[in-house]
């Protein structure tokens, strides 16, 4: 195992913040839907207010504590954990149209009308599906790392029909794993740095999402395509490529930002987990591509 400080001498070293820097949360009730943990950092007076949407696998403060000191230098950002990960929203079914509307729901909550919205990944996927279907409640978009559709070649037909088959089979087993695994989390996730420091604490994150659910969300995601749709887009939009990435193909990032009108691209040199372990070459390149939406709303 790697040494904790080691590794938290790098984060510094690479512009990381502490996650002691970093504000914490709470668990807000959103009408109807359930409860999330929410983070929400002031940022100047006046200023726009991003969302910002975690990748699978992650939460909100794991994908985005490496840039949450430089956004909020600009906007008021607002982060929650999508449900079925970390203390996010219990559900009977995982599905990205929910992701999407809960978006707006945690809008309503917080008082935000129209709001930027900075998705990873995952994040990303449900970002372009809430401005789909709420677009005159989205104010822009930032689609880090994201790709529109998941089955193109035949390898990745293959795989996420399998895949998705099984996730059925398996699927009143999961929800039965996935409630008793929730019952075990602690109600609020830590914020500081625990003993054995970074390390210690983004395993904690990790793990606080159940492999269970994780079935269930890469079957879903995997259903995803926006091919029809993307040219209908209205928000300002822009596309930051993570130009290393093995997992979500550059040039499909390429192709979705060629298909939404007036998208403009932003690149940065990292790889899938490049907003965290690239965080120097990614957090600007983010900067850069709020500042673009940002102008344009």
């Amino acid at each position: 195992m790697a040494n904790p400080d080691r590794i938290r001498r790098w984060i510094r070293r690479a512009g990381v913040p502490d996650i002691a820097e970093v504000p914490g949360g709470r668990l807000v009730e959103l009408a109807g839907r359930g409860r999330t943990y929410v983070v929400d950092i002031p940022g100047p007076e006046g200023a726009p207010t991003v969302i910002l949407l975690h990748g699978t696998a992650s939460t909100a403060y794991l994908t985005w504590f490496p840039a949450l000191a430089a956004l909020a230098a600009h906007y008021r950002v607002i982060l929650f954990d999508q449900r079925w990960h970390g203390r996010g929203i219990r559900s009977p079914r995982f599905s990205v149209d929910d992701c999407a509307d809960d978006v707006l729901a945690v809008a309503d909550a917080m008082g935000v009308e129209r709001p930027l919205c900075a998705g990873y990944s995952l994040g990303g996927v449900v970002a372009l599906t809430a401005a789909h279907r709420h677009p005159d409640r989205i104010g822009g978009l930032v689609l880090c790392a994201t790709p529109y559709r998941f089955r193109e070649k035949w390898r990745e037909r293959a795989f996420h029909q399998v895949f998705g088959a099984f996730a059925d089979a398996i699927g009143p087993y999961s929800l039965r794993r996935i409630d008793a695994f929730a019952s075990r989390l602690s109600e609020l996730p830590e914020h500081t740095w625990p003993p054995g420091g970074f390390e210690r604490w983004a395993l904690s994150e990790f793990r606080s999402t159940s492999g269970w659910a994780l079935a269930q969300v890469i079957a879903e995601v995997g259903r995803f395509d926006a091919s029809a749709w993307l040219g209908a887009i209205t928000a300002p939009t822009a596309v930051v490529i993570t130009t290393r990435d093995h997992a979500i193909p550059v040039y499909r990032q390429l192709e979705m930002a060629t298909m939404i009108p007036g998208a403009t691209i932003h690149l940065a040199g990292t790889g899938h987990t490049g907003c965290v372990f690239g965080a120097e070459r990614f957090v600007p390149t983010l900067l850069d591509g709020c500042a673009a939406v940002a102008e344009r709303q």
